[in-house]
Formats: structure tokens, C-alpha cells, sequence
């Protein structure tokens, strides 16, 4: 099972007199980063509602907004005169480079963050948990769109990671014909050059087997196809938060590849490590998303 790192999720509840709507929009990113908007009289809570945030969502850029629609009964309000006044002058002066009328100027004022604020605005405890629950379905229902997403991905990198097994099965085949074309190679530039009577065939033979064995790459097949059904396990585990490791395993994977082109002084060979580099890179752009 695998899960992204972006969706969406939303919620609305009553919760006493008041209706909250609760928006949250994940992306990918290293760690987990909340941009928390809120109305203010949520403020003594908002420890508490980061907390629930980190703890369910893991990782990712997340954006989450609060909304609040009043259904019951109106309450006393304040006005921050402060707040208003240091609003008011960039206004009047806005107003005034504009040669616009500023007799609306309070009625935008009023509009404004923080302007209002209702008296004694506060949770109850019961309204937390009632408060609470909104926000769990905001994130499930982000979760489930999550899922949806991470089936997509973990698709796409199982076929990365298969394409890239069929080209190493074709290196494989091809590594006998490398070591047979090196070897003829070899000697027939000694018998153009020197002649076949003027070198020491044993010692030929000594020198070439030395040669192959500096250029062999069937360790770097072993280990390459080792990582590449390790990183199908992991795909496979239950555990959600995995991006990390998946990602450590395709630089390990990169790593055998990389290898592999270095020691194959084969044209054909080159080729299936060029198909094998484009598809570790798909892979890598892919799990930049995967929680």
C-alpha cells in the first residue's frame, strides 16, 4: 500500500450554534509544513489543531483553512479600534491616490481581518471534541484521496522498476558475447600488429583474464537485482510513511547502473544502461510524491 503526499480533503459540521468548514490541501515536500488559517477566536487552540494535523497526516506541504458560519443566536461583538485605525490611514491615502470617494472607507473597514471580533468567543470543551471530529473527517476524507493517488504511483513505479529488470536481463545475456568480442578483439589487433609468432599466447591469456576480471560486471547484476525486488517488498508493506526509503534504494539502484556503464565498453550494453537510466529517473520524479 502506498500512499502521495497530495490531495485534498473537506469538512462541514455543526458544532452548537456554529457551522465549521474545514479545508485541507496537501503537497509534496521534505517534511511536514502547515500554513494554518483560522478565525481568531480559534487561536488558544491552535497548538492543539497543529498537533492533530502533524500527527494524521505525516509529511507534506499542507494548507489547511478553518471557516466558521454562525447558525444560532447573534452574540455581542467588539471592535478592535486599533486594528481599524492602523487599517483606516493606508485606505484613506489609497482613496486619495486613486481619486476615489472614501465615504465607503468604513464599511470596507468592518470587512477586514479581525476587525469584529465576538465577545467571549470561546470552545467548550464538549465543542473541542465536537470541534475535533469536523477536522478528523477533513483529514480521512484527504487521506482517502491520498490513497487513490499512491495506487496510481505505486503502479507506475512498479512498472519503472520492471522495465528496468528487462533491460538487465538483456546485459546479462549479452555479458558472455562482451568478454568473447574482447578477447578476439584483443588478439587480432596483437596479430595485425605484432604477429601471431612474436607474442606469448599463455601470457595472452593471463593478461586477458586479469582485463575481464577489472571489467566484469556480474556483481553489479547481482546487487542490481537484488535492490530491484527489495524495492517491490517495500512496496508491498503495510507500513504508510515509506517515500524515504524507496528513495534510498533507487540511489542504490542508480548507483548499479551507473556501474554497470563504467565497465561495459559495449555499445549495446550502453544502450540497455541509457533505457535503465530514463527509467530510474521517471521513478525518481514519482516518488518525490510518495509519503
Amino acid at each position: 500500500m502506498l500512499k502521495s503526499m497530495t490531495g485534498f480533503g473537506r469538512a462541514e459540521q455543526n458544532v452548537g450554534d456554529k457551522t465549521f468548514q474545514v479545508d485541507i490541501k496537501s503537497l509534496n515536500g521534505k517534511q511536514f509544513e502547515l500554513q494554518l488559517k483560522l478565525p481568531g477566536f480559534l487561536r488558544p487552540l491552535e497548538f492543539d489543531i497543529r498537533r492533530v494535523l502533524s500527527d494524521k497526516l505525516g509529511r507534506g506541504s499542507v494548507d489547511c483553512t478553518i471557516s466558521l458560519k454562525e447558525t444560532g443566536n447573534a452574540r455581542p461583538v467588539s471592535i478592535n479600534v486599533n486594528l481599524a485605525k492602523a487599517y483606516y490611514k493606508p485606505l484613506e491615502e489609497l482613496s486619495k491616490a486613486l481619486n476615489l470617494d472614501s465615504s465607503h472607507i468604513l464599511s470596507t473597514l468592518v470587512k477586514l481581518p479581525e476587525v469584529i471580533i465576538p465577545t467571549s468567543e470561546t470552545l467548550t470543551d464538549e465543542e473541542w471534541i465536537n470541534f475535533k471530529k469536523v477536522l478528523l473527517t477533513a483529514i480521512e476524507n484527504l487521506n482517502l484521496h491520498r490513497l487513490k493517488e499512491g495506487k496510481s504511483l505505486e503502479e507506475d513505479l512498479r512498472l519503472r522498476i520492471d522495465n528496468i529488470s528487462i533491460q538487465q536481463e538483456q546485459v546479462i545475456k549479452l555479458e558472455p558475447l562482451r568478454q568473447q568480442k574482447i578477447r578476439e578483439g584483443i588478439t587480432r589487433l596483437l596479430e595485425e600488429n605484432v604477429g601471431k609468432e612474436n607474442y606469448d599466447s599463455n601470457r595472452l591469456e593471463q593478461e586477458l583474464i586479469y582485463y575481464i576480471e577489472k571489467i566484469d560486471i556480474s556483481e553489479e547484476q547481482v546487487r542490481l537485482k537484488n535492490h530491484c525486488e527489495y524495492f517491490k517488498t517495500i512496496l508491498a508493506e503495510e507500513d504508510e510513511s515509506k517515500g524515504k526509503k524507496l528513495s534510498f534504494v533507487l540511489q542504490e539502484i542508480g548507483r548499479e547502473i551507473n556501474t554497470t556503464g563504467a565497465k561495459a565498453y559495449d555499445s549495446t550494453i550502453q544502450k540497455c544502461v541509457v533505457l535503465m537510466k530514463d527509467e530510474l529517473e521517471k521513478a525518481k520524479e514519482q516518488i518525490l510524491n510518495v509519503l
